[in-house]
């Protein structure tokens, strides 16, 4: 008796490296995470012919600066222009990127509190999410564009949970259902599906519709949200967190299919990505990413 009461040292180690482990696992997502990499491996063979399958995928061009910018934030493709747009906060600017990463031109934002992210809708048509407002801004931008007034344009604010810098970090659109896809960053990580917004056909009646899918945002084993990416090819979204370095595609259900690592030494990255802001993909299936302060990245599938 005397012997099972005495003090172990160990065993209360143990006990307490268990609780900790514990405590990181759900905080980190990593049973989850663990989880889904035994699915990808039983039906990867599977998921691999209908999806992007960012593990093919190889960086290109490595952490190349940006011009004299800063806090670049978002990242959308104009199949139009051929270019990508991002925002930048610190000030509020749209810049204009060609594919290799090259400032084009920089657009001055008014009326805007804090600009994180950036999507292109239609021809000239983009909208941009101001965070601590919650506001949506439909813009237009075409060659001439110099200034962008918020008070200028349409705009819908949705006022969902608590404001700060935990709103919306992340736009993606989905041409063929005209869904704006929106992303709350964290606290909770959550996807809104906006119908109605931007508002299209003036012969209407405005008509808005907020959906939402607890589900699929639960298999999100990520801490946070950065950007997301709609592909229209597979009908599949991009969802990029920061602080779990990692890119998921989720299929049209919803499911995690196949991730990208930020990791340094993952797909051929010199050095980790130190902060992902934006992440996109052009008609080519060529996948884009940013990261503050001004680092642009370009990762291409690797020939079989």
């Amino acid at each position: 008796m005397r012997r099972l009461l005495s003090f172990n040292p160990w065993l209360y180690i143990l006990l307490f490296l268990l609780l900790v482990g514990a405590v990181l696992g759900q905080q980190y997502r990593l049973f989850e995470r663990a989880w889904f990499v035994v699915q990808e491996w039983r039906h990867g063979g599977e998921w691999r012919e209908r999806s992007l399958w960012l593990g093919d995928y190889r960086v290109v061009i490595d952490a190349k600066p940006i011009g004299d910018i800063s806090d670049v934030s978002a990242l959308t493709y104009d199949p139009d222009r051929a270019s990508l747009f991002s925002v930048t906060n610190k000030p509020a600017r749209v810049i204009e990127l060609s594919l290799d990463g090259q400032l084009k031109r920089s657009i001055d934002l008014q009326g805007f509190g804090d600009p994180e992210a950036i999507e292109y809708v239609a021809p000239g048509t983009y909208v941009i999410a101001d965070e601590r407002e919650q506001r949506l801004v439909k813009v237009r931008i075409d060659d001439a564009t110099r200034v962008l007034d918020a008070a200028d344009f349409q705009q819908l604010s949705l006022g969902i949970g608590a404001g700060g810098n935990k709103g919306f970090e992340g736009l993606a659109y989905d041409a063929k259902n005209q869904r704006l896809l929106v992303a709350k960053e964290r606290d909770p990580v959550r996807i809104f599906e906006v119908l109605g917004f931007p508002h299209v056909d003036a012969g209407k009646p405005l008509a808005l519709q907020v959906n939402t899918d607890p589900k699929r945002d639960a298999r999100l084993f990520v801490r946070d949200l950065s950007s997301l990416d709609f592909d229209s090819a597979t009908g599949h979204l991009l969802a990029l967190s920061d602080e779990s370095r990692l890119v998921i595609e989720l299929n049209a259900a919803g499911k995690p299919v196949s991730t990208l690592s930020l990791l340094a030494g993952q797909h051929g990255l010199r050095r980790g990505v130190p902060q992902a802001e934006g992440v996109a993909t052009d008609d080519a299936g060529n996948l884009y990413l940013i990261s503050e302060p001004n680092l642009f990245y370009l990762f291409r599938k690797a020939a079989d």
